[in-house]
This record gives structure tokens, C-alpha cells and sequence, in this order.
């Protein structure tokens, strides 16, 4: 059995150890041993991890990784632009290949970004080879991978069902499900249409599909009228709601609605960023909170915006301290005496909640003895953190991926000395380009 000592490392276990400020870090094979100060060598392979911060490794809860190769090309697009450009535009000429090489390098980037484990939503699979092609990319990757199969969402063509008839394929879902389950690294889930973007019996089916399968059934809610309103009422009422089903995004749901399924035990994904940017309003965050419930986060997409987790933690954050102050200001005429949200819950949401989202918080999304060795060891020594008051403060506020400086999955280095293992980078990116400017170049969209 491998064993590795991280030594010396300020530890952020964000479980009830909390932060130890100079501790070991024992790993045995895939899974921690042991956390404590002054941790017997023994023949395990010794990490100095002075003036280093080690964190659980992040969650990213929340990105189509099939749009690496577009970086930067919705960057401009409100929410209807990003439809009708991208659903019914660029996706359309995607091919496998396309689809493999954009998965990978996407994949590849979370972990040098410190991201351990990554729920890679995907929604433009129009063939088995499509789904192969993606799940093939992640397992290559080595990152820890939750692949959401979702379906293309195309303009229909005359005579064509359009896509919201459409019900998921269930076959599809199944034939993945026995070829990959088990794996050690991989667990394939559904992404749903939902009531916002399908008919009633299509939701119906979809959502029955998730419950008798065992997978979650994660779908997008918001972004313009929904086709169903009264889907969610029918949906509980047929007992196929729980913790089972996560809602992106969620901008649509009443205070009723939102109270109500949080009684029900589901989650709930946000994409700060993203929502900001292309017109679904505020995050969810602080409705979540007032319930005693918190969101996980995801990038959700990198042809708008970075696919760093801390930036998406920073301005979760940022955007829902704003609010807070600002209806703190309405109500009585002052800033609060003191923050409303600390450093803290946002570092969670990018561990502890995307563990939760997946139903993996006994394996992942905290340091502790026996959970699986999924950690950051962030570099805390060099100029744009010193010094550090406070290490979380640190990691949420003064971090980027210049500080990013190894990255461990189930035991096994992926980044060490802030470089990615294992990996030939050059001919990957020459990959992506060429797909990139392919794709771009078909709609003419230079």
C-alpha cells in the first residue's frame, strides 16, 4: 500500500477538527489514515508541506465541460443569446471527437484548479458515441467524475418532435449505468428536462426513470417561462421528489416552493457567475440560508467564464454579503454590525455541499480518517497570501491557481509542484484548438 505524509501543512479539515495550524496528513493507499501533529514517518513518502494550506479538495457542482473549446465564446450572450447560439447553433456540429477532446483538457483544467471531483452535466449527446467519447475523456483525466446524462436541445425542425416532447432515453441512461457502475472514479447520474423546459408527461417519465434507476435527476430551473407550471405540484403529489432531485440554478421557484422542497430534502446547485451574467437574477444563496439549507457551486460554463472554484466561491459569496448589506441598509438605515455570511460557509459550499449534492459527503468534501484522499495543497507562502491571519479567510480570499500547488485523487497525485502528472499538455491544446475554431468556423462566429 502507497503511503504518502503530508508534513507541516496548516490543515482545514471542514469537519468538527476545524483548522489545525500545523498538522500531518497520512495517506494509506486510497484513503486518509491520519491527521495529527507530529505523525510518525515511517516508510511512507514524506511531502514537506510547510507553509502550505491543505483544504478538501473542491466540488464543482454545475458544468457542461463540452464547452472547453468554446472559452470565452458566449462571453457577450445574454441568456437567450446563449439558446439560440449555442443550443441551436454551435452544438449542432459537435462530433465524438469533439466531445472527447473538450471533456479531457476541461477535466484536466478542474484538477490544476485544485478541483477534485467534478459533476460534468452534459447536455449535447446526440449518439451513444457522443456519451462514450465524454465519459471515455473523464475516466483518462483521473479526476473524481459524476457524468449527468443529459439530451441536446436543438431548434425542431418541420415535423421533427421537438425536444421537450422528447422523454429521456431511458435505454441510454441504463446501458451506461452497466457498463461504468462500480468504477472507482466515475457514477453516472440523470440531467433532466424538468417542468421548466418539458411537457408534464415528460417530466413525469424522466423523474420516474431517476427513482427507479438510483440515479439523481439534477435538471435547470429558470430562465424565461416555464412549459409546465403546474408539473412541480403533480411530481410531489405522485411521491417522486426528495433527495434524490437537484434544481440548478432555481431563480423561478416561489418561497413556498423553495420551503417545501427543502422539507423534502433536495439540493440545490448555483452558478453565481453565470447567473449574474447572462440575466437569471441573484443567486439562490441567501434564500437558501434564511431556510437553514446552503447551495453547492459549479462553474456551470467556461465559454463565458474561469473554471477556478475559489473565484466561483469569492463571488458567491460577494454577490449575497451585497444584498445582505443592502437590505440591512433598507430596513434600518445602516450597514450590519458585522458580515453576514463568513469565509467559511463559502469554502464549504465548494466542498462540504457539492459532497452533499452527490450524495458522497461519507467519502469526500472533508479531511478525516478514513474518507477517501481527495485534497488541495495550496502554496500559503508565497507574496499574494502572506501573511495569513486567518487560513480560510486566506483561501477564500487571496487564492488563485498560481497558489495551487498539488492535488491529490483517491490517494494519487495529479498535480504536484504546480504542474499536472502524467499528462502531455501541448498536443491536447493543439486538439482543442483545432476543434474549437471547427466548430466556431461552421456558424461563422470568428
Amino acid at each position: 500500500m502507497n503511503r504518502t505524509l503530508i508534513r507541516g501543512a496548516t490543515v482545514i479539515t471542514m469537519d468538527a477538527q476545524g483548522v489545525l495550524p500545523r498538522a500531518d496528513v497520512l495517506v494509506a493507499g486510497d484513503r486518509i489514515a491520519e491527521i495529527a501533529p507530529g505523525l510518525a514517518t515511517g516508510d511512507a513518502e514524506v511531502v514537506d508541506a510547510r507553509g502550505c494550506i491543505v483544504t478538501p479538495g473542491f466540488v464543482n457542482a454545475h458544468m457542461h465541460t463540452w464547452q472547453t473549446a468554446l472559452r470565452g465564446v458566449a462571453a457577450n450572450w445574454t441568456l437567450p443569446e446563449y439558446f439560440a447560439k449555442m443550443h441551436a447553433g454551435l452544438a449542432t456540429v459537435f462530433t465524438p471527437d469533439d466531445l472527447h477532446i473538450a471533456t479531457l483538457v476541461g477535466a484536466l483544467n478542474q484538477l490544476n484548479c485544485g478541483t477534485t471531483t467534478l459533476v460534468d452535466w452534459c447536455h449535447n449527446n446526440r449518439t451513444p458515441e457522443h456519451n462514450d467519447a465524454a465519459v471515455a475523456a473523464l475516466l483518462e483525466s483521473g479526476i473524481r467524475a459524476a457524468f449527468f446524462h443529459g439530451t441536446p436541445k436543438p431548434d425542431p425542425k418541420p415535423g421533427e418532435t421537438p425536444f421537450w416532447e422528447v422523454p429521456h432515453p431511458r435505454a441510454e441512461v441504463e446501458r451506461l449505468l452497466k457498463a461504468h457502475q462500480g468504477a472507482e472514479l466515475l457514477t453516472v447520474h440523470a440531467a433532466v428536462l424538468g417542468p421548466h423546459y418539458s411537457t408534464l408527461e415528460v417530466a413525469l417519465h424522466d423523474f420516474r426513470m431517476a427513482r427507479e434507476l438510483g440515479v439523481i435527476a439534477s435538471l435547470h430551473q429558470g430562465g424565461g417561462p416555464a412549459r409546465t407550471p403546474e408539473g412541480w405540484l403533480v411530481l410531489e403529489r405522485e411521491g417522486l421528489l426528495g433527495p434524490h432531485v437537484n434544481i440548478v440554478h432555481g431563480h423561478a421557484l416561489s418561497d413556498e416552493q423553495l420551503k417545501r422542497f427543502c422539507d423534502l430534502g433536495m439540493s440545490f446547485s448555483a452558478a453565481a457567475e453565470s447567473e449574474m451574467s447572462q440575466g437569471h437574477g441573484h443567486p439562490l444563496t441567501g434564500r437558501l440560508r434564511a431556510l437553514g439549507r446552503a447551495p453547492s457551486l459549479g462553474v456551470d460554463l467556461e465559454s463565458v467564464m474561469s473554471g477556478d472554484m475559489i473565484s466561483q466561491a469569492r463571488i458567491a459569496l460577494g454577490i449575497q454579503r451585497s444584498l445582505d448589506n443592502v437590505a440591512h441598509r433598507v430596513a434600518h438605515g445602516s450597514i450590519p454590525a458585522t458580515t453576514t455570511i463568513p469565509a467559511v460557509e463559502a469554502l464549504a459550499w465548494i466542498t462540504v455541499e457539492g459532497a452533499r449534492m452527490l450524495g458522497q459527503l461519507d467519502r469526500i468534501g472533508t479531511l478525516a480518517a478514513g474518507k477517501q484522499a481527495d485534497l488541495v495543497v495550496i502554496r500559503a507562502d508565497a507574496l499574494n497570501m502572506q501573511p495569513v491571519h486567518d487560513p480560510v479567510a486566506a483561501v477564500v480570499f487571496q487564492a488563485s491557481l498560481a497558489n495551487i500547488d498539488g492535488v491529490m485523487v483517491a490517494g494519487r497525485w495529479k498535480k504536484r509542484d504546480g504542474r499536472l502528472l502524467g499528462v502531455d499538455l501541448p498536443p491536447l491544446v493543439e486538439r482543442l484548438n483545432a476543434s474549437g475554431r471547427k466548430i466556431v468556423g461552421a456558424l461563422g462566429l470568428h
